[in-house]
């Protein structure tokens, strides 16, 4: 091989890489290992990780821990699904292109949307993409973007910006809310989209149809990012509310949480957008004899057209996981579908009202207004301990404890009080006893911490 490369050595291969960034020494790595003790070894490390079926989760923040009945998964993993890979032959691909398809459909009924694509990687890029997509080919431009946006995505956004030559801006928040008056002094003949998450980081509801009226106001688009999809089974979709583009993340559509990965990318638009699409697009047509048919058309990429006219760099969707998603809302139904919705909203306002019975136990927003903004399944709390010592203790209950918000959000520990914010998520598959058994173990570690 290196013969027909023209080189001598592997060195000769690395030599356009720069000495400086180049290691100059041995990895660190242990000597060879036997299979069979390799084998332990690898095992006792994943012993040492905790699944959900050990310990009963109130963790979300953009993971959702979902129940997913056995046929998705008897399905979905079957050998002409599993094995599948881009169907760049239309004739030989059908099933695949007519799943994918599905998805599409399936995605436009859940979001009101006109047009939906084949996926994308995850939620953050998807977020990203749709920022490219408004900015267009110039590359110039502003985006705002609300600060109750998961800050994952915000960060992502911002490294492509970078790179790309865009300004992103944050919108300022308001009670646990995006703030309208800042929005709206921020917008300009520079702002070519704004990006609002609904329901927001903190679970909260935005008034996401204000929010559309002010973007199109300056002709910009409306971008909403939903993290949750569950959560479009009880509120309204964002075609309702006049969004342009809609970006979610997919995963708690029939696909495991797997320690954060893999995730898949939803992306849906007004008709108007098609041809600005990134990623690509699964059609129905017939053939000569008028018999139904499936093809990829208006692939925005780059490895189907020239580079220079590409829309996304992305080259591969997440087709298995979308195949997951598809036969999972299947399984549930229009009905289905609402129901879960409405499951996650009582189970999670349940949790709520408990939680807050507990003495130093509040919300974090709400005060100002004098009323608890309204939450879909996740709820801010301020804990008089802080939350790493809490989820601490509540492991040991067999609990995984909520996401801690100073940790990104550091203004919510202004007072400098020891007290700690934490982001708590409850989906379907947290019963009243697992809520209860949350409410006991915290009552006893605050009422433990509150005698030391």
């Amino acid at each position: 091989m290196l013969r027909t490369l023209g080189a001598e050595t592997i060195e000769d291969l690395l030599s356009a890489i720069p000495a400086a960034v180049r290691l100059q020494r041995p990895l660190h790595m242990p000597e060879a290992t036997p299979e069979p003790n390799l084998r332990r070894q690898l095992q006792a490390m994943a012993n040492r990780n905790l699944h959900l079926d050990q310990a009963i989760s109130f963790l979300g923040a953009g993971s959702y821990d979902r129940y997913v009945p056995s046929v998705v998964a008897h399905l979905a993993k079957r050998s002409e699904f599993l094995t599948s890979y881009t169907p760049y032959q239309p004739e030989v691909s059908q099933g695949m292109l007519q799943s994918t398809y599905e998805f599409q459909t399936m995605i436009c009924q859940i979001t009101g949307m006109d047009i939906a694509n084949a996926s994308l990687y995850d939620g953050s890029t998807a977020m990203v993409e749709a920022a490219l997509l408004a900015i267009g080919p110039t590359g110039r431009g502003e985006v705002l973007v609300s600060r109750a946006v998961d800050p994952q995505y915000r960060q992502t956004l911002m490294t492509y910006a970078r790179a790309r030559g865009f300004t992103v801006r944050e919108i300022a928040l308001a009670d646990g809310v995006t703030s309208a008056q800042d929005l709206e002094a921020h917008l300009t003949n520079a702002t070519k989209a704004v990006i609002v998450q609904h329901p927001n980081f903190f679970g909260n509801l935005e008034d996401m149809a204000t929010f559309a009226d002010l973007t199109h106001h300056q002709k910009a688009l409306f971008v909403a990012v939903i993290t949750d999809p569950a959560s479009l089974g009880v509120l309204a979709p964002p075609g309702a509310y006049d969004a342009d583009i809609v970006v979610a993340e997919g995963q708690s559509l029939g696909n495991p949480i797997g320690f954060g990965a893999p995730a898949l990318g939803i992306f849906a638009s007004k008709s108007e957008l098609m041809r600005r699409l990134p990623g690509r697009l699964v059609g129905e047509t017939v053939d000569d004899r008028g018999q139904r048919g499936y093809v990829l058309t208006l692939q925005a990429r780059e490895q189907q057209i020239r580079r220079e006219r590409a829309t996304s760099n992305i080259c591969t969707n997440q087709a298995l996981l979308a195949v997951f998603a598809t036969v999972y809302l299947a399984a549930l139904g229009k009905q289905g579908f609402r129901e879960l919705g409405e499951q996650c909203v009582r189970r999670a306002h349940y949790a709520f009202d408990e939680l807050t019975k507990i003495p130093g136990v509040q919300p974090v927003f709400g005060a100002q207004a004098a009323a608890v903004p309204p939450f879909f399944h996740e709820f801010a709390l301020r804990l008089p301990m802080p939350i790493a010592k809490v989820n601490k203790a509540l492991l040991k209950e067999g609990i995984i404890g909520g996401y801690d918000l100073t940790s990104t959000y550091p203004e919510l520990d202004a007072t400098g009080t020891g007290s700690s914010c934490a982001l708590f998520c409850v989906t379907e598959t947290r019963t009243r006893d697992d809520i209860d058994h949350l409410v006991a173990a915290l009552r006893t570690t605050l009422s433990k911490g509150n005698k030391r």
